[in-house]
């Protein structure tokens, strides 16, 4: 048993929570996550209002558990998807790509938990600022757009200027990495890669398959030139767009267009981002999420009895 105040605050058995993958983070994916303990997120991404209204509806058929939605406050629909959320009645909204704080009255006053994703303890003393719930401490090893800053130094410092709960996020995918995230401060972790390989994850075999061939250094930050880093697996496309950043930036950003939805339904090797953290390079089976979930709660709990070992007396 643990009990943490994000468990409390989202009501759930385990603070585990789900990363905010788009097109990756599907309504069964999530589902299966909330069934398993944790917090369950569906990846709104580039999802219309009425596409996410399904996919919230889709999610809450397969489970009674609590339900999040992470939401980009770059998307040309974010202010209709904050309103599905609400109309909806999920019960966390986790904002990346900016601030959210024209929506956190409304979201506070029906009830649901904002929990922004911050990559500096000045953003996340500003997001307690304005309400925010929970911070996500997400470093620069997780997959997908990332910050500058690693995990370890990230949830350290952010854990130590904030009063509100903070969730570890980035290069995390066991329960030792959960260890570690608590030693920093931590009360409770993200994890996206981790899940990507699951039974129930609905990725293109492929990139099941990439990740669990990854090492921990199969993966690259692509965009980086252009302004927006992305750190993805290793693959001919990804070394390209590196090469075009420099020769060709507008040819990158017109090929990096829908490439993850490619890598993630098509399996594309020759065009698509397969966006995942260098956690990757620890993960080498494909289990359910309920296996994920109590094999994780188990070696945590294992790392912290094998640590007590250097207390004295």
């Amino acid at each position: 048993m643990i009990r943490t105040r994000v468990n409390e605050m989202l009501n759930i058995e385990y603070p585990i929570v789900m990363g905010g993958m788009a097109w990756a983070g599907t309504p069964k994916l999530a589902a299966a996550v909330s069934e398993a303990g944790g917090l369950g997120i569906i990846g709104s991404g580039a999802m219309t209002p009425d596409i996410l209204r399904e996919a919230i509806r889709e999610a809450k058929s397969l489970t009674s558990k609590p339900i999040g939605v992470n939401v980009l406050l770059l998307s040309p629909y974010v202010d209709d998807l904050v309103k599905v959320c609400v109309e909806e009645k999920v019960d966390a909204i986790t904002f990346g790509a900016g601030n959210p704080s024209k929506y956190v009255p409304e979201l506070k006053e029906k009830g649901i938990k904002v929990i922004p994703v911050v990559a500096s303890d000045s953003l996340a003393k500003l997001m307690e600022r304005i309400g925010a719930d929970a911070v996500i401490a997400e470093g620069m090893e997780s997959g997908g757009h990332i910050g500058e800053v690693t995990t370890m130094v990230l949830v350290n410092k952010v854990a130590r200027s904030v009063k509100i709960p903070v969730i570890a996020a980035g290069g995390i995918a066991d329960g030792r990495g959960m260890a570690a995230a608590f030693a920093l401060g931590a009360e409770g972790i993200q994890m996206g890669t981790r899940f990507i390989a699951t039974v129930e994850s609905e990725v293109h075999p492929t990139f099941k398959e990439k990740v669990l061939r990854a090492s921990i250094r199969d993966t690259v930050v692509t965009g980086a030139k252009l302004g927006h880093p992305v750190r993805v697996l290793k693959t001919p496309f990804a070394r390209k767009i590196r090469e075009l950043e420099v020769s060709d930036p507008m040819e990158a950003e017109e090929k990096l267009v829908g490439s993850l939805r490619r890598a993630v339904q098509d399996g594309d090797i020759g065009s698509g981002s397969f966006m995942a953290g260098q956690s990757a390079g620890l993960i080498s089976d494909i289990k359910t999420v309920k296996e994920v979930m109590k094999d994780i709660m188990k070696e945590f709990f294992e790392t912290l009895k094998e640590l007590s070992k250097y207390l004295e007396g």
